[in-house]
């Protein structure tokens, strides 16, 4: 089981750089076939129809707990039950998502005021239709994406993943070429999605034996499991809000432009997020064993410290990156029009590097049933971010809307979030900074090198700039090695580099 953990944090990794790679090669040219317009329109439309994806209630988090808490048990007939109940849920939330979007449809007019030209919204009805069809398919996909992660076969998720994010391009260009625009790219994430749902329903069924009982409905069970995620969707409500309401905002007093800008930074931001949950994904089921059988917290926090340090070698290294090389690749990348998109990047990821190198905390908690708290306070920061937010993006639009976001990232997860680990859950949060100080002293040169770069180099071609980064991230990691990781994260690397020599060899 070990080595499937090693595996998938591997292959969380590679799906990655494919799928930053695809996004570097593919987005400037999709950004220049769709127009700056367009692309705000489909990023606008994206960020109305994801709200529909708190009707999940936080139920699909919740399965691993309650997985664990019936294999502690040994007991199949409850495990079995337990897949129909949330088969029939997220069967139910699906209808449920359908017949909202539709009540959407109908009102679109109501929903964007006077943000759209009146042509966009024959291509926002469409646009939203794909959407929500989409959207509905994902909450049964989900289940199976459970069931997936709880026997911790994260080899077949990654490799599904990784086939995804190449495909996604392949697909999408041709029909971008032929004129189809955004909803021909959302034609395709459909097609991938269906796909995806039909090789989970044979995976299931075929290799892990999953079992469903429709009969003897547990509702003190699914009273327990509301309870449970009631707090989970608090925090989906948050989180859709934080990530998504800037768009809606800058649609209705910025335009589709505004938006379009937002959402080239906002996308760096979401590579960036996804970088941390890769390796942390895998130790969900880790968490739970732990709570499920000892509870010990000196092992929790020993965990806790492991993995953050080992996201914060990597986060530091995308992060300074993107400080000191981020501008030049933004010109690049984005083109014309999409100057601003760099600050707003800047002021998305600053704050979410606390949160991402502690988001296994997340998992502690909610293994612990312990997450209202966090999810009360978030709510109430979540609520200061939207009435901030108006203001500042009058006055200082795209890049406003982001300092809104960083202020209440900044405040939640930074100091609250702490304070909880370390008085109420019970993790040694002491120990754990203690920890990411030491790789202070490997961090001072590369940061000095990147500030010289920064000030006194221009980067006036694509060559060059790959040049300088390598270079930067050549020095970062033999610094780091040297002066910042202990002996695990050494052998980790060492490793790393003896599997590649044989697959040369």
């Amino acid at each position: 089981m070990k080595s499937e953990k090693k595996i998938g944090v591997i292959l969380s990794y590679l799906s990655q750089g494919i799928q930053i790679l695809s996004g570097i090669i593919y987005t400037p040219i999709m950004l220049r076939l769709l127009g700056q317009s367009e692309y705000g329109l489909y990023q606008l439309v994206y960020s109305v129809v994801s709200y529909l994806s708190l009707l999940s209630f936080g139920f699909g988090s919740s399965y691993i707990r309650f997985y664990s808490r019936a294999k502690v048990k040994d007991n199949e007939t409850e495990i079995n039950r337990l897949n129909g109940m949330f088969l029939i849920i997220f069967l139910v939330i699906a209808f449920i998502c359908v017949f909202c979007g539709v009540v959407m449809i109908k009102n679109i007019e109501s929903i964007f005021s006077t943000g759209l030209q009146e042509a966009e919204y024959s291509t926002a009805r469409i646009l939203m239709a794909l959407m929500v069809f989409n959207l509905a398919l994902t909450f049964p996909n989900s289940v199976f994406d459970a069931f997936t992660s709880a026997y911790e076969k994260f080899l077949f998720q990654k490799v599904l993943l990784i086939m995804q994010n190449i495909m996604n391009p392949f697909l999408s260009l041709p029909l971008l070429f032929w004129g189809y625009g955004s909803i021909g790219m959302v034609l395709v994430t459909s097609f991938l999605t269906i796909g995806k749902f039909v090789v989970n329903i044979w995976f299931a069924f075929q290799k892990l034996q999953i079992r469903f009982v429709f009969q003897g409905f547990d509702f003190r069970l699914l009273k327990e499991m509301w309870f449970f995620t009631f707090f989970i969707f608090l925090n989906q409500i948050i989180d859709q809000i934080n990530w998504s309401v800037d768009k809606f905002l800058l649609g209705r007093f910025a335009g589709t432009v505004a938006v379009a800008i937002y959402g080239l930074g906002g996308q760096i931001n979401s590579m960036y997020l996804q970088f941390s949950t890769s390796i942390s994904g895998v130790f969900i089921p880790s968490v739970n064993s732990i709570v499920a059988t000892n509870n010990d917290n000196k092992e929790l926090t020993e965990l806790f410290t492991k993995i953050g340090r080992i996201q914060f070698i990597i986060l530091g290294l995308i992060f300074t990156g993107f400080i000191f090389f981020g501008k030049p690749f933004m010109r690049f990348w984005g083109g014309k029009g999409y100057e601003e998109s760099y600050y707003v990047s800047l002021w998305l990821i600053l704050p979410v590097t606390i949160p991402l190198i502690q988001n296994l905390g997340i998992e502690i908690q909610r293994a612990k049933n312990m997450h209202k708290a966090r999810s009360i306070v978030y709510l109430l920061i979540a609520m200061i971010n939207v009435f901030i937010s108006i203001p500042l993006i009058k006055y200082f639009g795209t890049v406003g809307a982001a300092v809104g976001t960083a202020f209440s990232l900044l405040v939640g997860n930074g100091l609250f979030m702490n304070w909880y680990y370390h008085y109420r859950i019970g993790l040694d949060v002491g120990y754990f900074w203690k920890n990411i100080i030491s790789f202070l002293p490997g961090l001072i040169l590369p940061v000095v090198y990147g500030v010289f770069n920064m000030l006194f180099i221009t980067y006036d071609s694509l060559l060059k700039l790959g040049m300088g980064i390598a270079a930067y991230s050549g020095i970062f990691g033999f610094f780091m090695y040297f002066w910042g990781m202990n002996m695990y994260e050494k052998n980790l690397v060492r490793g790393m580099f003896k599997r590649f020599l044989k697959v040369g060899d």
